[in-house]
C-alpha cells in the first residue's frame, strides 16, 4: 500500500500531537486555563495511589457507558489498549485514537477545548482490524520524522501484521483491510515503536515485540524485531531480530546486574515470507527466545536517551503455577542500550524481575510508560496465577536508582455489594482480574504539566449493552472500559 496520505495531512501542519511512548514535553511557564480535570462521567476511577504517591490527581475521562452528545450511539468499547492524543486540526479541542483489544478495533474521541468528550467513532473496525490490536504508536513529523500514522500491531499468531492508518481517516474506512505493513514482518506482535528522529537522523528504526510462548510449534518465542528504513519508508525496508554474541538464547541466563553485548541479524527477504517462514528463520539465527514480549517503549530527552529502549517479557507457565524451563514466568524488563552510530548493535541487561518474588514484587509487566526518568510497568494481572498477592500494579521504576516502587493500584472494593452489582457481573475475587492498557504522556498536547492518560480494563464489568460497539456484528464481547487522568506524574 502506498501511504500518499501522510504528505497530503502532513501539509495541514499539524502540531501538538502525543503518542504512546509518553513524548518530549516543554512545560514552560504556562498551564492551559481551559482544561476543567472534573469528572466527566458517572462511573468513578478504577484505580487509585499507592502509599507515599497520595499527590496523584485522578478523575475519569471516558468510560463505556458514558453518553456523548454529538454521537450519542457511539460506545467506547471495553480494552482500550495502545492509543494517541493530538489537538484537533480541525478546530478547537483535541482526538484521541484507541485501540480497543478485545474487539480488534480503534475509537476516534473527540474533546472539546476544555477536555469534555463530546462525539466518538471507530476508524478500524474488526472487519479491518483482523487481529487483536494492543499497544500501539502514533507516529508524526515533529518527533518520528514521518506521519501522522497510528502504527498498531496485530496479535492473533505469527500471520498477523501492524496497521498504518491514518488518525483522520473518515470512518467509511473501518472495515479497509489493506493498510497493513508487510515490511514490518509478520509475528504475533504487540507494538511498533519508532524511535525519534533525532535518535538516528536520515533513518526509521522501529521496534517491535512478540508477545508468543515458548512452544513446539513456535520455538523460537517471543522475539525483540527491528525495522530500518529511511524516514518514514514502511514498505522497502529490512527487518532484523535481537540476538546474543554468544548465541545464547536462554533469556533465564541473564540476571540483573550483568551487561551482554547484542546485535540485530537481518531478517532475508522478511517481507515477502510468512510468520512461520519468519519464526523459523529467526530461531536458526539464534534470536534471544524471550516469554512474551509485550511492550516496547524508549526514554525521553536527549538523542542520548531516546537511544535507550526498555521492553517487557510478561511470562509464561505450563499451568499456571510452574515455570516453562528457561523462560521467565513471573515476568521482566530489559534495557537496551543501542550503539550511538548503529542502531544494529547494543548492550542487553535486565534491570527489573519477578521470579525472585513470585506473587509479592512484579507480576506479569505488560505496557510500559518510560520518561526521562522513570520507567512505569503495568501489570497484565488477569493471567490469574494462583500465588499472586495483590492486584495489578503500576510500578515505577527510578532509572538512576534502580529502585521499584509500587505507585497505583486497581480499586476492585470487592467488599461493597453495590459495587460489584454494578462492576463485577461475573463475581470474580481473585487478584489481579484487571489490568491496564496504554499510560501516555498528553502534557505538551494540553498544556498541563505532568498530566497523563492511563487506559484500564475491568474485565468483570460486563453488560450485553456493551456488545458490538463498532458496528461490525463480528465480536461478542461485553466488557466496559475505562480512560482516567493522572496528575502530577513524576517524569
Amino acid at each position: 500500500m502506498k501511504f500518499n496520505f501522510l504528505k497530503s495531512i502532513a501539509l495541514l501542519g499539524i502540531t501538538g500531537l502525543s503518542v504512546i511512548s509518553c513524548q518530549n514535553d516543554d512545560e514552560g511557564d504556562k498551564t492551559n486555563k481551559d482544561i476543567d480535570f472534573t469528572t466527566k462521567s458517572k462511573v468513578p476511577a478504577f484505580v487509585y495511589a499507592q502509599p507515599g504517591f497520595e499527590n496523584l490527581q485522578i478523575s475519569t475521562l471516558i468510560s463505556t457507558t458514558d453518553v456523548l452528545p454529538e454521537s450519542p450511539s457511539f460506545i467506547y468499547a471495553g480494552q482500550p489498549d495502545g492509543a494517541g492524543f493530538m489537538k484537533n486540526p480541525n478546530g478547537e479541542g483535541y482526538v484521541m485514537i484507541t485501540n480497543h483489544e478485545i474487539i480488534q478495533s480503534v475509537s476516534r474521541v473527540y474533546f472539546d477545548k476544555t477536555l469534555k468528550p463530546v462525539k466518538g467513532d471507530y476508524i478500524v473496525d474488526a472487519v479491518g482490524g483482523q487481529t487483536r490490536l494492543c499497544s500501539a504508536t502514533l507516529a508524526t513529523p515533529e518527533i518520528h520524522g514521518f506521519g501522522p500514522i497510528f502504527l498498531t500491531a496485530g496479535e492473533s499468531g505469527q500471520e498477523s501484521m501492524v496497521h498504518g492508518i491514518n488518525p483522520l481517516a473518515p470512518a467509511t474506512d473501518k472495515n479497509r483491510k489493506d493498510r497493513v505493513l508487510p515490511a514490518l514482518g509478520k509475528a504475533s506482535m504487540e507494538n511498533a515503536v519508532p524511535l525519534t528522529k533525532e535518535a538516528y537522523p536520515g533513518k526509521s528504526v522501529i521496534i517491535m515485540g512478540e508477545d508468543q510462548s515458548y512452544a513446539a510449534s513456535h520455538a523460537s518465542a517471543g522475539q525483540v524485531i527491528m525495522y530500518v528504513s529511511t524516514v518514514g519508508d514502511l514498505n522497502n525496508g529490512k527487518l532484523y531480530a535481537l540476538k546474543r554474541n554468544d548465541n545464547v538464547q536462554v533469556e533465564t541466563t541473564m540476571t540483573v546486574g550483568n551487561s551482554f553485548d547484542v546485535s540485530f541479524v537481518e531478517i532475508p527477504n522478511a517481507k515477502n515470507i510468512t510468520g512461520a517462514e519468519i519464526n523459523t528463520t529467526v530461531n536458526d539465527l539464534k534470536a534471544i527466545r524471550f516469554s512474551r514480549v509485550e511492550d516496547v517503549d524508549y526514554r525521553k530527552g536527549s538523542a542520548k536517551n531516546n537511544r535507550e529502549v526498555y521492553f517487557t517479557a510478561t511470562g509464561q507457565s505450563s499451568n499456571g503455577t510452574t515455570p516453562v524451563e528457561g523462560y521467565t514466568m513471573w515476568g521482566r524488563v530489559y534495557k537496551l542500550v543501542l550503539d550511538e552510530k548503529d542502531p544494529l548493535k547494543g548492550k542487553l541487561e535486565l534491570v527489573v524481575e519477578g521470579d525472585s518474588t513470585p506473587g509479592t514484587g512484579v507480576i506479569n509487566p505488560d505496557n510500559l510508560c518510560v520518561t526521562d526518568n522513570y520507567v512505569y510497568i503495568q501489570e497484565d494481572g488477569d493471567s490469574y496465577y494462583a500465588n499472586a498477592k495483590h492486584d495489578s500494579y503500576i510500578w515505577q521504576y527510578n532509572i538512576a536508582s534502580k529502585t521499584n516502587k509500587p505507585w497505583l493500584t486497581m480499586n476492585h472494593k470487592r467488599t461493597d455489594a453495590a459495587w460489584n452489582t454494578l462492576y463485577n457481573q461475573s463475581g470474580e475475587m481473585r487478584f489481579g482480574s484487571w489490568e491496564y492498557g496504554a499510560m501516555e504522556d498528553i502534557s505538551d498536547v494540553i498544556g498541563v504539566p505532568n498530566t497523563f492518560t492511563l487506559n484500564i480494563h475491568p474485565h468483570t464489568w460486563q453488560n450485553d449493552t456493551f456488545k458490538n460497539a463498532d458496528g461490525s456484528g463480528v465480536t461478542t464481547s461485553k466488557e466496559g472500559g475505562q480512560t482516567v487522568i493522572i496528575r502530577n506524574v513524576q517524569r
